[in-house]
């Protein structure tokens, strides 16, 4: 593994040039796929990748293909890519991971029964197939994958082989990490190292990585955003499945450092800035993830999403349909909606949990308490949000004076950073 980093300041283009050639050395390449982070991380690729493709061409690289690991999100424009990669001029054939096109889509193994059962503690007790996007067992010369290290939801950091699952894997395997953060909690996840979703992520890269063609290398980011743009702090590399462990961990210590916001107390109020690369519920959902661990919110309190851009809760028809159909519920009562919609879609299903957060249902009365009232400030009308179990509170109205007191936050780069109470020496 090899990494350079300057936590206290920004890491110049320089180190990240010299840490590139060294990664990139002594191989000789002619067909190249490189596997990115989609539109919805705000990283400094555009900075590395031309760094890595002028390496590249210097090795004999004659094809470039570029495969963006979205996941379950939307595809991207050529111009979103090239805007991405920062390649602007340069020749390269680029493709969207297509998740649910099972054409797309190869079965390369199974996570077992048992393993199934032990990560969803008892919830789910089949066989999971392991399906990849098919470019990844392509034979090429080298594959580089990229990604962004901070705190997340489901996984507790983002970053390494989360870039494969679920970046560019199928729906099952996706929807089983997910299913099993849920099962574990988001307060428990997030900001974890280790957590049963990785377990999902790294046992089901095991299966994959048996089957692979070609030699792999990983660049792990470790950034900041500020109002000034991107500032990178750290890029850690590792070969093979071991090697993105290492990097990934590396780059863990380091976004401990950076992006975990400690509170000297709880608050009723949270407004999340929600940025125009969130562009649906589905990602700026994460306003509300990263302010749930114990105590952030006083209970009864609100975590309001401000974002007048966002028109929908998903742009996947088929999704945005389904998350309407079961609404935005704590995890009892989607238990309970999945006993007798036993098909209903687990992505989804971990997805409107994940939001609406922490409560309790009773299956007598029908009725739900949570710990917290979610808000959205979009441009989802205050019916759309109602019917889902959403509240609804006009954009227009919202003005950040109003949120200055020691009892309310007011968060720009929403969703960005994990917020937790300061531990008692």
């Amino acid at each position: 593994m090899k990494m350079v980093e300057n936590l206290l300041g920004e890491l110049s283009l320089e180190k990240i040039a010299n840490l590139v050639e060294n990664t990139l050395y002594e191989m000789k390449l002619n067909k190249v796929l490189l596997i990115h982070p989609d539109y919805t991380r705000q990283d400094f690729s555009d900075k590395l990748v031309p760094l890595i493709y002028k390496q590249l061409k210097t090795m004999g690289m004659k094809e470039f293909h570029t495969l963006n690991a979205s996941g379950t999100h939307r595809a991207m424009s050529e111009i979103e890519i090239r805007e991405k990669l920062g390649l602007f001029e340069e020749e390269f054939t680029f493709f969207n991971h297509e998740y649910a096109n099972p054409d797309a889509l190869v079965n390369v193994g199974f996570l077992s029964r048992e393993f199934v059962s032990e990560k969803t503690l008892g919830d789910l007790k089949q066989p999971l197939p392991v399906t990849l996007n098919k470019l990844f067992f392509e034979k090429y010369d080298l594959i580089i994958v990229l990604s962004g290290t901070s705190p997340h939801e489901s996984t507790g950091f983002s970053g390494g082989l989360k870039s494969i699952i679920p970046g560019i894997a199928g729906p099952d395997v996706v929807g089983l990490f997910h299913w099993a953060a849920v099962l574990i909690g988001i307060p428990r996840i997030i900001g974890s190292l280790n957590n049963p979703a990785r377990d999902v992520i790294n046992e089901a890269c095991r299966v994959a990585f048996e089957k692979i063609r070609s030699p792999i290398i990983f660049f792990n980011m470790v950034y900041e955003e500020t109002d000034h743009g991107i500032v990178p702090k750290g890029l850690y590399t590792g070969s093979g499945y071991e090697g993105a462990l290492n990097a990934y961990e590396m780059a863990v210590r380091a976004s401990e450092k950076i992006h975990i916001i400690y509170l000297d107390k709880p608050v009723k109020k949270a407004v999340q800035v929600i940025g125009k690369n969130y562009d649906e519920i589905w990602t700026a959902g994460k306003g509300s993830y990263k302010l749930q661990r114990p105590g952030v919110i006083v209970p009864g309190g609100e975590i309001i999403i401000y974002a007048p851009h966002i028109r929908i809760f998903h742009s996947n028809k088929q999704m945005d349909k389904a998350i309407r159909a079961v609404g935005y519920h704590c995890k009892d009562y989607v238990k309970e909606f999945l006993k007798t919609h036993p098909e209903f879609d687990l992505n989804v299903a971990s997805h409107v949990i994940n939001v609406r957060g922490d409560g309790k249902f009773d299956p007598a009365t029908r009725k739900e308490e949570f710990a917290f009232n979610v808000v959205l400030a979009t441009a989802i009308p205050k019916e759309e949000c109602e019917a889902v179990g959403l509240s609804y509170l006009d954009p227009k109205s919202i003005k950040k004076e109003d949120f200055q007191s020691p009892d309310c936050l007011w968060i720009e780069h929403g969703g960005k950073f994990l917020y937790d109470l300061k531990k008692e020496a």
